[in-house]
């Protein structure tokens, strides 16, 4: 059974943030909030919490992770950002946008795409998300709390939070409630390792994007 913390959605309590980053380098696993939809979580240099991640999305090995920094700064260290994807980020960061990137050697290989040598990164507008990669010093994998069924199918998306909660307390060791109704739109997919950014998923800030930036589809 897995421990919840309720957690104010602006201000989280100090203590509870602390516990929960405890357990994450201990290697917990959490079912969170973020600014997009509930996600599925871990220290990112937890191999152990990594791979039970990986287990519970029934996700094989050469499918990446993204995973949760805290400011454009913290993303320099986890892949290489070109001048001109600098510039763009700096525009949407913190937001709803997964930048796809070449990685650095901090990257663990159970994370990154092992073709590509790429990585998926955001910073979340996110207070919750925010006050746990702050306090714990590392990304945290962000993995959408969608899980496949025998036959391929999602039957957890859209569910309401609580039966969500419900169906994950036993696979997970925390669980993050910001007391708020969790979001239905996935983030926008960005691949900043060419010269022009390339969209892969048409997320939230998908429509906001467009008035700004030049972007190919």
């Amino acid at each position: 059974m897995a421990k919840l913390y309720t957690l104010h959605p602006d201000n989280p309590q100090v203590r509870s943030i602390e516990e929960i980053t405890k357990e994450l380098k201990k290697g917990a696993i959490m079912l969170y909030p973020t600014d997009t939809v509930y996600a599925i979580g871990c220290d990112l240099n937890s191999k152990s919490a990594v791979e039970r991640v990986r287990k519970l999305k029934q996700l094989s090995n050469d499918k990446p992770l993204t995973f949760l920094c805290s400011s454009l700064s913290n993303i320099a260290d986890y892949a290489l950002v070109s001048d001109d994807a600098y510039r763009i980020m700096k525009r949407v960061i913190p937001g709803p946008y997964t930048f796809l990137l070449p990685a650095t050697k901090l990257v663990p290989k159970l994370v990154m795409s092992p073709k590509r040598k790429t990585t998926g990164i955001r910073v979340p507008d996110d207070a919750i998300c925010q006050k746990i990669l702050q306090t714990l010093g590392n990304p945290i994998v962000s993995s959408s709390a969608h899980l496949p069924d025998e036959d391929g199918e999602f039957p957890t998306m859209g569910l309401e939070k609580f039966k969500l909660f419900d169906i994950l307390d036993s696979q997970v060791d925390l669980i993050i409630d910001n007391d708020l109704e969790p979001g239905s739109e996935v983030s926008t997919i960005l691949d900043m390792t060419s010269d022009e950014p390339v969209v892969i998923r048409q997320g939230l800030g998908w429509k906001e994007l467009q008035n700004w930036i030049t972007i190919t589809v």
